[in-house]
């Protein structure tokens, strides 16, 4: 064994560890992974989003799971060689169920699992058409009468939701219900995407004339058709609403724009929906088998209900429904919050000469943009990992495989070298009286955005205008408002015009009390959050995002979303549990979570 390669030894392990779950030997499975070891498992094992942590738990999941899964054939990954550093043993790998194909990546550490993370591939007998798989297109020969492709997708649109009905229906048409959309379509499971506006991307497009996305172009990536290689950095709205417009027509998407739902029912007997939408002003009722959620991940607009609010003489607006600065201009402004969304609509009534004041509630987590892409993405998501050989599905399987229990761990170090490169930025904030913070143990902006979805800006130049005084810094609590602005706790009167509320969003539970009833919210329970006991993520903890892209306690319905990143990444996971529901494939759920928060 000393003398063999690194790839040997590695197979060698695989070799056993496989023998001993063909074998059916737990135990012995169990030995080989380390005392503070990880597994996560996308789908293969638990169908499920799962992470089972220490040897007792892995060996809990196998008596579970290990006989209906049937794994077998674990390789080292196809042109994929393993890497070694800091005694750490890094290998992708590949292998099988009785149903589907897996990837994954292993850790070892002193010959033992630290780390696994197992993902199912696609579904054997049900893969998608492509490459020399790829449909022909073009119908050669000769036939009478025969329907061209534009004949045949006419003929799809008029039927699909009438005379024939979808197997999912997609509430929401925003970038997770186009992704989730386009696997299965890939897939070949009928689906419809309903959305109220009137086409799709408008959710961009309605949004605050300044709003651009703040995560760079590599992490952003749709499903199947990346953006082109002069896409910018950060793209903004108008032109994200125009690719998902395109995205959502050259996928062949069944889309149904002015579309909104008004009811959903379950019938339990049957194992159907029955879902009442308004199409364009007319009545229709659809039955699907499955109902996804993909209305947003923020939720419902968390309006605040402060004294005084009908007395105010000027406009009050959530952030969601501010259109922009416009008429702005010479007014008093004071924007209620200071995440991004906050930030944002400052910058940009500061740029049309409005007179604006942020209002800081509760401390926020700042990191520069270019900061940000250089220490915290830069390795899987910049032009450097391209270039590098890093794929996008690479990046997002390496960034899948360290267990959210330890992902802070990694994360604080990073953090703190962005504290010390910008630390006049964040002396010229503090010195401006903003309220900073890096999360309550460090660990920055991807650890709240995981936690709590909010709490955080990442700076694209709204702090210089706070620390030039350009936009001027209130930080305390509204008592009330009166006909002419807002009061604070201090006694400050803030001359209003115009009121932004910057103050975020309800959980995505809460469009499921509006469609089915407050009993049903409650039977699924809060959405997102990991249970980290951290600031608005209480525990126990969940080791996984609550209720997303996996089982519910509700059957057959679902949610999906997140920023662009996990609409892409974990889409391809809940069109696999859909299509082998579909396809009557059995899929025993493990570890199916637990109500603890109601929303």
């Amino acid at each position: 064994m000393l003398d063999s390669t690194l790839t040997d030894q590695t197979q060698a392990f695989l070799d056993s560890f496989g023998a001993a779950l063909e074998a059916g030997d737990i135990a012995r499975a169990k030995a080989m992974f380390a005392d503070d070891c990880y597994w996560r498992d996308l789908v293969t094992f638990t169908w499920n989003l799962k992470t089972v942590e220490g040897p007792d738990q892995v060996e809990d999941m196998l008596k579970h799971q290990l006989a209906t899964t049937k794994p077998r054939n674990w390789q080292l990954a196809e042109g994929e060689v393993p890497t070694e550093d800091g005694g750490i043993t890094t290998a992708w790998i590949s292998f099988e169920t009785d149903v589907a194909r897996g990837f994954g990546l292993i850790r070892l550490r002193e010959g033992k699992i630290w780390t696994l993370l197992t993902t199912m591939a696609e579904l054997k007998g049900h893969e998608e058409p492509k490459g020399f798989a790829r449909p022909l297109g073009a119908k050669h020969g000769a036939a009478k009468n025969r329907p061209t492709w534009k004949e045949e997708r006419e003929k799809e649109a008029a039927e699909l939701g009438y005379t024939t009905q979808p197997y999912v229906l997609i509430v929401g048409g925003g970038q997770g219900g186009i992704a989730l959309g386009a696997r299965l379509r890939q897939l070949g499971v009928p689906t419809i995407i309903i959305e109220k506006n009137e086409r799709p991307g408008d959710s961009w497009r309605r949004r605050y004339k300044s709003l651009c996305l703040h995560d760079p172009v590599w992490y952003d990536h749709l499903p199947y058709i990346k953006f082109p290689e002069n896409w910018p950095v950060f793209a903004p709205k108008d032109k994200i609403g125009d690719w998902l417009e395109f995205y959502t027509r050259v996928m062949e998407l069944n889309y149904w724009s002015k579309t909104t739902a008004k009811s959903a029912r379950y019938d339990a007997a049957k194992g159907e929906w029955t879902v009442v939408v308004d199409r364009d002003g007319q009545e229709v009722v659809l039955h699907p088998k499955q109902l996804v959620m993909a209305t947003g991940m923020s939720g419902k607009p968390r309006m605040p209900n402060f004294p005084g609010m009908d007395r105010f003489k000027g406009v009050q607006q959530h952030s969601s429904q501010h259109a922009g600065p416009d008429q702005w201009a010479g007014k008093k402004v004071v924007v209620v919050g200071s995440n991004n969304s906050a930030h944002d609509i400052c910058a940009a009534l500061w740029e049309h000469d409005a007179d604006v004041t942020m209002l800081q509630r509760s401390s926020t987590h700042i990191v520069r943009s270019d900061t940000l892409m250089e220490i915290g993405l830069g390795g899987l998501y910049s032009e450097q990992a391209v270039k590098a050989g890093m794929t996008t599905e690479k990046a997002d399987l390496i960034f899948a495989s360290l267990p959210y229990r330890i992902l802070h761990e990694f994360q604080i170090p990073l953090y703190d070298q962005m504290r010390e490169r910008d630390k006049d930025f964040y002396a010229g904030l503090e010195k401006a009286g903003f309220w900073l913070d890096w999360g309550d143990d460090g660990s920055g902006l991807f650890m709240k955005y995981l936690r709590r979805g909010s709490g955080y800006y990442i700076d694209v130049g709204a702090s210089q205008l706070i620390i030039d005084g350009k936009i001027k810094l209130k930080r305390g609590q509204v008592v009330s408002l009166d006909e002419t602005g807002v009061n604070l706790d201090d006694g400050t009167h803030l001359d209003a015009d115009l009121v932004v509320y910057a103050t975020g969003y309800n959980s995505m539970n809460g469009w499921v009390a509006d469609l089915m009833g407050q009993e049903m919210a409650e039977k699924v329970g809060k959405v997102w959050g990991l249970g980290s006991g951290t600031t608005k993520d209480p525990g126990p903890w969940e080791g996984e995002q609550r209720n997303m892209w996996k089982p519910t306690q509700q059957e057959n319905l679902w949610f999906h979303g997140g920023n662009l990143h996990q609409s892409r990444h974990y889409s391809q996971y809940l069109a696999l549990q859909l299509k082998a529901r579909m396809e009557g494939i059995a899929t025993p759920v493990y570890g199916l979570q637990e109500v603890h928060h109601l929303g």
